[in-house]
């Protein structure tokens, strides 16, 4: 059972993963669930989707996670794992033919360091859409947001590669990607001015299949995130 429509208090639960395969539960535009599901399609796995409706979940996904929260992973043993950097790295063992965390140990815990850092930065993507909905002047943290980015932008002059992993999209690109996505639906596109490497990164990333393949455009992220910020989050929005 795959369902694109997200299933909300009241829906049936689905039956047992089939043999073979893997199951995520997601939201269409929760960035946390989509690095699962880039992660999933860049190792070229099939899997079943079942999308939650997170303001009114069902009994039966809240036995599976007590928080509430996407992404979850489901195989065919009944096992379940949650969090996203977690699914991931499960990702990155369990189909281990196309590696996406570097297979050396301090490249890695590199990348584990840039991914703690940058959960720091995450919560600012929502404070200025959230401020303006409530009338604030949110310049203080748009500032703030900006200097965030300007430090991630230091990492790739730095580096000197096209990917905070090096030349080829690792990782690490995939957990970051997913709010530079919605940088029009937050409403903070200016706050890139500072950070030419970083823009030319987002460009970079833009050519990757994986990321043309799953991706939302720019109005459709608005339209979602207005919803959310709006209080009644359009979970089906498009269907």
């Amino acid at each position: 059972m795959a369902s694109e429509r997200c299933l909300a208090q009241g829906c049936s639960a689905p039956g047992p993963v089939p043999k073979g395969k893997i199951r995520i539960y997601s939201m269409r535009f929760c960035p946390f669930a989509q690095r699962a599901r880039l992660v999933l399609n860049a190792k070229g796995v099939r899997y079943d989707v079942i999308n939650i409706n997170l303001k009114n979940k069902p009994n039966w996904f809240l036995e599976k996670n007590p928080l509430g929260t996407v992404p979850v992973l489901e195989n065919d043993c009944g096992q379940l794992i949650c969090e996203s950097p977690i699914v991931c790295e499960y990702l990155d063992e369990l189909y281990s033919e196309k590696k996406l965390y570097p297979t050396d140990p301090f490249e890695k815990a590199q990348q584990k360091m840039l991914l703690e850092e940058f959960s720091k930065v995450v919560p600012f993507f929502y404070k200025v859409p959230t401020g303006k909905s409530k009338g604030e002047n949110t310049a203080a943290v748009e500032q703030e947001l900006k200097e965030k980015l300007e430090k991630l932008n230091k990492i790739l002059v730095d580096k000197k590669t096209k990917f905070f992993g090096g030349n080829i999209v690792t990782m690490i690109d995939y957990f970051i990607w997913p709010w530079f996505e919605r940088l029009d639906g937050y409403g903070v596109r200016q706050c890139l001015d500072g950070a030419p490497q970083l823009q030319q990164w987002m460009q970079n990333m833009l050519e990757d299949p994986i990321i043309k393949a799953t991706m939302f455009d720019g109005k459709t992220h608005k339209a979602f995130l207005q919803s959310y910020f709006d209080g009644k989050p359009d979970y089906d929005l498009a269907l």
